[in-house]
């Protein structure tokens, strides 16, 4: 059976620019008393970029957490009250230059649902028409455009590490029926 845990109160301890970290007191199983610890985010937008020739647009950028350069697709935080479809629409625009015909909602998902309350809304974005990137002012991005074959047998290798990548290229490469 599952329990459903209640709490009991909640303290900020810290409150960020992009994150706030609070303590919870929760009633677990069997009523005892504990502590859960989450990260409350506004949320994200991911994006499955898909070109007329069926590649996928990427970026790659170094990422302080992982220490290193990782290859991702376009992405980024949701302003307070904006609605995600508006934000997707931004990011696209911001990170890889390009404009849609259409923008479609795949799904939503946690992404890391023990700890915090971020949700991130993938979408697929086809119909591209070019222009000039928005690049945030701390933001350094290298654009590509790879094969949406070569990227699923990455994911598959291990190859990509970043959660979000791999939900998109794995329903992108499902919604292409490869």
């Amino acid at each position: 059976m599952v329990y459903e845990e209640k709490t009991i109160s909640s303290e900020i301890l810290y409150k960020g620019k992009i994150l706030n970290l609070r303590k919870d007191k929760i009633f677990a199983v069997g009523e005892q008393i504990s502590h859960r610890e989450i990260i409350e985010h506004n949320g994200g937008v991911a994006l499955a970029v898909i070109t007329d020739e069926g590649k996928m647009v990427l970026v790659r950028q170094f990422r302080k957490a992982a220490e290193k350069v990782i290859l991702e697709v376009p992405a980024g935080k949701i302003d307070p009250g904006e609605d995600p479809f508006h934000s997707a629409v931004r990011e696209l625009k911001e990170e890889t230059g390009y404009t849609a015909e259409k923008i479609e909602h795949l799904t939503s998902f946690y992404s890391s649902v023990g700890y915090s309350e971020e949700i991130i809304h993938l979408y697929m974005a086809t119909g591209l028409t070019p222009g000039e990137t928005e690049f945030d002012s701390n933001e350094a991005l290298e654009i590509l455009e790879c094969d949406l074959d070569s990227l699923k047998k990455m994911v598959l290798d291990g190859k990509i590490e970043d959660g979000k990548t791999i939900a998109a290229i794995l329903i992108a490469a499902a919604k292409k029926g490869i």
